[in-house]
């Protein structure tokens, strides 16, 4: 498991990176999977709920390995980035951090706002491409903006309104097929999110599994699926903190999900941060454990893609949305203007994400040395 180690150690830049090393691993150097089995692999995995190329990881792991390569797989591949990012944590969010740490914090923060709109965009542009019918483009506009409007009022019910998506394209798509006869869904029942006798583990566990469990559309949905709760509803971290969070989750290797330990340790330390990490990752392992040999019909499933089909647009959506409140943690002139420097940068010039953060830090940090303010 050497190999997953590496990617997880050097795999900066999110999916696209991750995917581009799995597949170079096991299928142009050591010929493990054929490259048609890689992509319905992806394609299967995209199909499901939470982080795509972590399960990505798992896959190939079975598929080399069994059960034991699945796990040892997995590990291997999110501990490296885990680790980094819980140190980080514990460097920003410790009770007397350095100007420099505060600053270089502010000016990636400042950053993440822009970061969340380039990455909905770019969600936004292939998920359109796939419509053709008037009907479905009118619904699909509906799911979307439906996520955008939760994403940026009422953050601690968008999973609500990601599953509504889903179940009603079910259940329009099952009508048309059916000729008017909508068959019957099965109801889902959401945990409370209330914290009483549970303490902070409870909501910090369940906040954790909406991000590992009911995350569709991409890594970067966890973002608006965690924020209301973790600023607004249980006030673990400021909005100046989780904007810190969330660049930490961009510029760390491995998965953007990793964003949840960081949640976890401001929750409640660093068993707050391995035990956030353990539920958001553990649903990836249950789905290629019990269903890797599933497959090939779970990407021919008509339900499966209808269903996505809903809570997808509305997953986007809600990343678009999120910039809003994420913009309103901002509050002073030169992270408005680094904002406006990051949002030239990804969106007119696209360019990396890791390295636009990375250098929003840096001129935080500057400033931060040269007295300027800080967020208080």
């Amino acid at each position: 498991m050497r190999e997953w180690g590496r990617i997880g150690c050097i795999g900066f830049g999110g999916p696209p990176t991750h995917i581009k090393l799995l597949r170079d691993l096991c299928v142009e150097r050591k010929g493990w999977l054929d490259a048609r089995e890689f992509e319905d692999a992806i394609a299967a995995c995209n199909l499901l709920p939470g982080p795509a190329s972590t399960q990505l990881a798992i896959f190939c792991g079975w598929r080399v390995r069994g059960r034991l390569g699945a796990v040892m797989g997995g590990a291997a591949f999110i501990l490296p980035g885990l680790l980094v990012i819980l140190a980080l944590a514990a460097l920003f969010l410790s009770g007397t951090p350095s100007r420099w740490v505060i600053g270089s914090g502010a000016g990636a923060g400042a950053a993440v706002p822009a970061v969340a709109v380039q990455a909905g965009t770019t969600l936004l542009i292939a998920s359109r491409r796939n419509l053709s019918r008037t009907a479905a483009q009118t619904r699909w506009l509906v799911y979307l903006v439906a996520g955008g409007a939760a994403a940026a009022t009422v953050g601690p019910w968008l999973v609500v309104v990601l599953l509504g998506g889903g179940t009603v394209e079910l259940a329009t798509q099952s009508a048309q097929r059916d000729d008017g006869k909508i068959r019957s869904l099965a109801a889902v029942s959401l945990l409370a999110t209330s914290a009483a006798g549970g303490g902070v583990l409870l909501p910090l566990s369940w906040v954790a599994l909406k991000v590992g469990a009911l995350a569709y559309g991409g890594g970067f949905v966890i973002i608006p699926l965690m924020q209301a709760d973790t600023v607004d509803h249980y006030h673990w971290m400021s909005g100046a903190d989780f904007l810190h969070a969330v660049a930490l989750g961009q510029v760390t290797p491995g998965p953007v999900t990793h964003t949840v330990a960081v949640v976890g340790y401001a929750a409640a330390g660093l068993g707050g941060g391995l035990l956030a990490s353990t539920v958001a990752f553990a649903p990836s392992f249950a789905f290629i454990l019990l269903g890797a040999r599933h497959f090939d019909r779970l990407r021919g499933n008509w339900r499966a893609r209808a269903f996505l089909d809903g809570a997808g647009p509305a997953a986007i959506g809600a990343i678009l949305g999120s910039a809003i409140p994420l913009a309103g943690a901002i509050s002073l002139p030169w992270q408005y203007a680094v904002l406006a420097g990051a949002a030239v940068v990804l969106l007119l010039l696209r360019q990396s994400a890791v390295v636009t953060l990375i250098a929003a830090g840096a001129v935080g940090a500057i400033i931060a040395v040269a007295g300027g303010p800080l967020p208080t």
